[in-house]
């Protein structure tokens, strides 16, 4: 049976979406940098919500002050957050849409300048000089990420997504190549997804029966086997605590890079998967009306929009009103992302980080 974009989206906990659009967590750097939200990215994150976004979800928010990734970035590891993220919450459920906080911790990707202190990771890590967590570290972290979850559900948010993709902490965990802990934390593929399991299965004892919680998994790069990116998503889909699967695929119908896997698209080798209650949703190159149904036809649930979220905030309305829209062409002015809602440190990392995004401005 076809399904519309425009379908409401269930799940086993919580409120349902009004539609199948769902805003992609992005770095802004426009909070604070004790983490208290700053007030460019509430208008960033609201303006998406009153565009139509069924879930609009907050950028990468650190659950300890040592896993800060990137200057601006919001925090949820203290209660010093809570004013802010009790505003922000109000604010997108105003706009009528559904809310959550993506948790994260950068390890061996926080800026030791940034953090004031050596990066945190699975292992000693020459490359970026980060050091390998204890025990005790770890399971201090994985509590550190429940009680993020329990702030976060304190301050009125619907849910929160578990950033275990792109080489950051969780994810670190996975990485098959370099995780070879001698403790029920590494070496092992059970023992690699374990800190991801204990932190899903205390979120989901410790907070009410309507919260929602999803986890993002990137299949590919960082030490991460497609094959074992697979068993785990099938885990996940199977264990039943989960209301969604948010894949983060670079580029949903590219072919792997894994020469095994070669002959059809990424997206392929997750919309396979028997899923019960819990959704897919998909990310990676969807800037037009077309791919987003296409993903829907190839068996996704929703689909999560970043790069055409920073173009237009309304990307859904549009979508809604003109089945053949595409997002514009970049490079696109200063002044069109200011009126897009990006405040100026946002379109300043648009033009430093993201070639071809922004105009280059003459001298």
């Amino acid at each position: 049976m076809s399904r519309s974009l425009f379908d409401p989206l269930s799940f086993a906990h919580g409120p349902s979406l009004p539609n199948r659009f769902m805003l992609a967590p992005m770095t802004n750097l426009q909070s604070a940098e004790d983490g208290t939200l700053g007030d460019d990215e509430y208008r960033w994150l609201t303006l998406r919500a009153q565009g139509g976004f069924g879930l609009t979800m907050t950028c990468a928010a650190h659950v300890q002050a040592a896993g800060k990734g990137f200057s601006g970035q919001l925090g949820v590891w203290s209660d010093k957050h809570l004013p802010g993220l009790e505003r922000l919450a109000k604010g997108i459920a105003a706009a009528g849409s559904r809310s959550s906080v993506q948790l994260h911790h950068a390890g061996r990707r926080s800026p030791a300048d940034l953090i004031g202190e050596t990066p945190h990771a699975p292992w000693d890590d020459a490359e970026t000089g980060a050091r390998a967590l204890s025990t005790g570290e770890v399971e201090q972290m994985v509590e550190d990420f429940i009680l993020a979850a329990l702030r976060a559900e304190k301050a009125g948010f619907h849910g929160v997504e578990l950033h275990s993709a792109h080489g950051y902490l969780l994810a670190q965990f996975l990485d098959a190549d370099n995780n070879r802990r001698d403790d029920r934390y590494g070496g092992s593929f059970e023992n690699r997804t374990r800190a991801l399991f204990e932190v899903i299965d205390g979120i989901r004892a410790r907070t009410g029966r309507d919260f929602q919680l999803g986890v993002r998994l990137s299949p590919e790069r960082f030490g991460v086997k497609l094959g074992e990116a697979r068993e785990l998503a099938r885990l996940l889909f199977s264990g039943g605590q989960l209301d969604y699967l948010d894949m983060s695929l670079w580029d949903v119908f590219k072919e792997p890079v894994e020469k095994e896997f070669a002959g059809k698209p990424l997206i392929d080798y997750f919309n396979d998967l028997e899923r019960g209650e819990t959704r897919l949703g998909v990310a990676g190159k969807i800037m037009d009306a077309a791919t987003a149904q296409k993903c829907l036809d190839s068996g996704a649930d929703s689909v999560f929009i970043g790069r055409a979220a920073i173009l237009h905030h309304d990307f859904p309305r549009r979508v809604q009103a003109d089945r053949t829209f595409e997002s514009i062409a970049r490079p696109v002015s200063r002044g069109y992302l200011r009126d897009e809602g990006l405040g100026p440190i946002f379109v300043d990392y648009m033009a430093n980080s993201w070639k071809g995004f922004v105009e280059t401005e003459a001298a």
